[in-house]
């Protein structure tokens, strides 16, 4: 069995969850002897797994369908995540959807990062054509290692005071407001959120807000490697308080990092993550100062550490790829049964 992993656009997405999502299947893959390629031109395969939606990768779904060859389409994205994004999303999003429909409803088949985002995307296929499976994580990356979050504390100029991380694009959706506020309330606290986004893209009011942000929060812009996983292993707690995701690849850098995760009681979190067994829930800042606040007195507490991480190694890369290869395995019957 040969599949194309098949990304569009991978140089403008690098530094997204989708671009992460890409190495992850393709490490998740090898570890499961699948071989791979990432050019439907280099040669035949035998299926093509689809992880964007945009006018190139509808092409190469038309051309699949043309040659009998079964097209898998990934549910990274939804109409509700797209929401409270970039700027000018309200002006895109109908073209958005548009492609979105497009692709999920003329795949064979979808896979999908959780229950929740499963449920969510049955609107285009049948329940029975879609099956969920995490974006895996790789655990040897955030296994502990001082040296890294040496580095951190080093390139930020921390010495040894406690942080709160924050990971993502500035989006609204991702609560960039509520972390800036958190850090308002806790001054004595450093605030970093890694991660960045051309000006031109980001909202008006997320630019604003950064600017008045109170001095002991920073915004460093887009961190990797060693650097960012020293930041995940030295923080005092990871704040991720988004209030939509289709699974959250930040929860589960935190969580295998086993440093404690802070998050909001959103659907998508529902089936994998339980408040004070393998991570904190809060709905707003108020809420959130205090969880940082217990942390800061009584110290982090194993057992949720854990927990936490046990969620993690569920999501493993092996684990990932032994499922997407039994989910290939299941598609190319159904397609050779339906055939003949």
């Amino acid at each position: 069995m040969k599949v194309c992993i098949y990304f569009e656009g991978q140089e403008h997405i690098a530094r997204s969850g989708i671009g992460r999502a890409m190495s992850h299947q393709l490490r998740a893959l090898s570890f499961a002897g699948v071989e791979t390629t990432t050019s439907f031109e280099e040669c035949d395969v035998d299926l093509v797994h689809i992880n964007t939606y945009w006018p190139k990768s509808y092409s190469l779904l038309r051309k699949c369908k043309k040659k009998g060859i079964p097209v898998i389409v990934h549910g990274h994205s939804t109409y509700e995540d797209f929401q409270n994004s970039f700027r000018f999303w309200k002006l895109i999003e109908p073209f958005y959807r548009f492609f979105l429909r497009r692709m999920y409803t003329n795949a064979d088949f979808i896979i999908t990062p959780t229950p929740y985002a499963a449920e969510l995307l049955t609107k285009f296929l049948a329940p029975s054509q879609i099956k969920d499976i995490s974006n895996g994580i790789d655990l040897e990356e955030y296994a502990a290692d001082e040296t890294k979050v040496a580095l951190f504390r080093e390139k930020f100029q921390l010495g040894d005071e406690p942080y709160v991380l924050g990971v993502g694009f500035p989006f609204v959706r991702k609560g960039i407001f509520d972390f800036i506020e958190t850090a308002r309330l806790l001054p004595d606290v450093r605030f970093l959120w890694l991660g960045s986004l051309q000006k031109i893209l980001t909202e008006q009011k997320v630019l604003k807000a950064m600017k008045n942000a109170p001095k002991n929060v920073s915004f460093p812009g887009y961190c990797k490697g060693d650097l960012i996983k020293g930041g995940y292993q030295g923080a005092l707690a990871v704040l991720f308080p988004t209030y939509e995701e289709t699974e959250g690849i930040v929860a589960l850098e935190a969580l295998a990092s086993k440093t404690p995760l802070i998050v909001r009681p959103i659907p998508v979190f529902s089936s994998w993550l339980t408040d004070k067994k393998n991570c904190y829930m809060g709905n707003t800042p108020y809420e959130f100062k205090n969880i940082i606040s217990s942390l800061r007195e009584k110290g982090k507490n194993c057992e949720i550490l854990e927990e936490g991480w046990r969620v993690a190694e569920e999501r493993s890369l092996f684990r990932v790829g032994e499922k997407l290869k039994e989910t290939y395995e299941m598609v190319l019957s159904l397609k050779n049964k339906n055939s003949v």
